[in-house]
């Protein structure tokens, strides 16, 4: 694994070639913080079965991972929710490479056929990855850097499009934490939850695990109501830190939550559009 360190904090990030058995066909492969830890108390990431899971499956993976859920394939489009090829068909995935889809049933076994090639270097006091990737009118160029700054956790993205046409994705982190049981989250933007077994909007803002059911290691996922346009701040509660900060670049096209018996995730959601020429740059910053 590669490092950032200072007198605070740890960050471990996957290296995409020797640590590849920890990666798979989910998560962005370059840039992928794998764990941060507090030089006084320990490790304050997390994941789907963290600790009695080490190492996870690669599909739930632990940590800060992010993803771009979207498949580049010729004459769909990848970003619709009924997008789904016949088993076996090849395809794109930015910050992965080519995989090959199999039965939704199977989706966490996706084979990567052919992973993506990252170039790495070090800037000061982060790290850079980067990597080209090409598919029949597709062409792209994608930056990963992962910086550490006191007490903050920078991750920056960018994505240049060199092809022939347009670069429609999504893309989303999918931050670990320990589970707090009680508060969980709050934003900057109003939301609003539909009656849930999981969860349920407190009244000073705070969205809260309900415990009438036993929480299990399949957890509880629930989409959130917002049509905020202002860039995305999360307050997450952390039974180390008491909370984290969490601050989004851009404003979430979707935000849904999701937790088990180890952890809770906020999963804002970045729908992005990059013409031929043109780029985009976005990030999130954790401070811990």
């Amino acid at each position: 694994m590669l490092s950032l360190s200072n007198d605070q904090l740890d960050v471990s990030i996957l290296a995409p070639v020797a640590d590849r058995a920890l990666l798979g066909s989910r998560y962005c492969t370059g840039g992928y913080i794998y764990e941060v830890s507090d030089r006084q108390k320990g490790v304050i990431t997390s994941g789907p079965g963290y600790p009695v899971e080490v190492p996870p499956p690669v599909f739930d993976g632990q940590g800060l991972p992010e993803a771009f859920p979207s498949f580049l394939w010729p004459g769909v489009d990848s970003v619709a929710p009924d997008f789904q090829p016949s088993v076996g068909t090849r395809m794109l995935v930015i910050g992965v490479g080519f995989v090959r889809s199999t039965r939704p049933e199977e989706f966490r076994l996706m084979p990567v056929d052919e992973p993506c090639r990252w170039t790495i270097s070090r800037p000061a006091s982060g790290i850079r990855m980067e990597t080209s990737q090409e598919f029949e009118d597709w062409s792209l160029g994608l930056t990963r850097d992962v910086k550490l700054v006191n007490r903050s956790v920078i991750s920056t993205t960018t994505l240049r499009n060199v092809g022939r046409v347009p670069v429609k994705f999504r893309w989303f982190p999918h931050p670990f934490f320990p589970d707090p049981r009680g508060e969980c989250c709050k934003y900057n933007v109003p939301v609003t939850i539909p009656d849930h077994v999981g969860y349920e909007l407190l009244d000073n803002g705070w969205i809260a695990t309900r415990h009438e059911r036993p929480w299990t290691r399949a957890g509880y996922f629930l989409s959130l109501n917002s049509d905020a346009t202002d860039r995305l701040v999360t307050l997450q509660r952390h039974p180390k830190l008491g909370t984290i900060v969490a601050t989004c670049s851009y404003a979430a096209s979707w935000l849904p939550i999701w937790g088990n018996i180890y952890t809770f995730s906020f999963e804002p959601y970045l729908s992005v559009s990059v013409v031929p020429g043109a780029e985009h740059s976005w990030s999130i910053t954790y401070d811990f």
